[in-house]
């Protein structure tokens, strides 16, 4: 499963290339970004004491916890996040356009984005400014990062999801390593300013976190108001809300022929895609990377009994191969060949 880098092909011949703007090393979209905007976001942007930071690496959960924040912030009446792009109500506010929006937002402002703790302002360390962080299992934020990259223009097309793994392992994606970020902002964990909170805490009890992150903030909803945001940051719900499901995007910036911005939002998902050669490496460097972080979010081990049933099923799937046609799979279904 494993080779160096320098062995391999280049994973997207054949497609138009993306030229991705680079800063501190770290490759981002050019359609959202550039270096000034990147530089003035770390070095110039002012921080505001009441500002509320909506941090996370991409497909962790950032468009839902957006929605969260947005219904919190309007007490549970849901017009505001049916009416208005969630990209106008919290600005991506280290892109071009975010920028402006963010310059001129009155306060408290919500805002969003993808740095890495070493790139974020420099002004939020003299403020007391509040970050949410939303973290989620590494190997699912491949699989729906691996889809959304086949998507999204500003992204390089991937041919494989095997050489797209490769790259998400070694951190050579657009924003950087996920261990790096996610190893980075937990160096704030114990800071009273600082919340984090795991995907799947927000799949098996939204209510609860949402009360925990109304805590955070200093926002006292009643319980009429905690169901609304419940309700309203439900995965139907946004995905039959234009203001969040990207539907508005024109076609040359998001194809929504090649699937759904709002996939799955599911947990565990990865099971369908990564073969048991890949789920051992993974974890084994997600071992070895994170060792150093005195907290475990996720189970970095797969059990060893289901990774052994996966390996005698692709065995069984293989022996069929050779005894028939390869048309008797194709109605085998994803529990057999453990495919989509």
């Amino acid at each position: 499963f494993w080779l160096p880098a320098a062995s391999l092909p280049h994973p997207y011949l054949g497609t138009m290339p993306v030229h991705y703007v680079t800063y501190k090393g770290i490759k981002f979209p050019p359609a959202y970004n550039s270096e000034h905007s990147l530089s003035f976001a770390h070095n110039e942007f002012l921080v505001r004491d009441d500002d509320v930071f909506n941090v996370t690496y991409p497909k962790s959960g950032t468009v839902w916890m957006t929605e969260i924040l947005s219904l919190i912030r309007s007490r549970g009446h849901p017009s505001w996040s049916q009416t208005i792009l969630n990209s106008d109500r919290m600005p991506w506010f280290s892109t071009r356009l975010g920028l402006e929006a963010a310059l001129s937002y009155p306060s408290p402002r919500l805002l969003t984005c993808h740095l890495p703790r070493h790139i974020f302002p420099k002004s939020f360390s003299h403020s007391t400014a509040k970050v949410i962080y939303t973290l989620r299992d590494p190997r699912d934020v491949v699989v729906s990062y691996y889809y959304f990259s086949k998507m999204c223009s500003s992204y390089e097309d991937p041919t494989s999801f095997d050489q797209f793994l490769r790259d998400f392992l070694s951190g050579e994606l657009p924003h950087g390593s996920w261990f790096e970020h996610v190893q980075g902002w937990m160096e704030m964990k114990d800071q009273e300013n600082f919340f984090f909170i795991t995907y799947e805490e927000l799949k098996q009890d939204l209510q609860g976190s949402v009360r925990r992150i109304c805590q955070f903030l200093g926002q006292d909803l009643d319980d009429a108001a905690v169901s609304s945001v419940v309700r309203n940051a439900s995965f139907s719900a946004m995905r039959e809300n234009p203001m969040c499901s990207s539907v508005l995007l024109p076609a040359d910036i998001m194809d929504q022929t090649k699937g759904q911005f709002l996939r799955k939002g599911v947990c565990g998902d990865w099971k369908n895609h990564f073969t048991v050669a890949q789920s051992e490496t993974f974890d084994r460097i997600y071992q070895d990377r994170m060792q150093g972080l005195n907290m475990t979010p996720f189970p970095a081990e797969e059990p060893k009994e289901n990774r052994t049933n996966r390996a005698v099923l692709a065995k069984k799937v293989q022996f069929m191969v050779t005894l028939s046609p390869p048309n008797s799979l194709l109605n085998a279904g994803p529990s057999l060949t453990g495919r989509n």
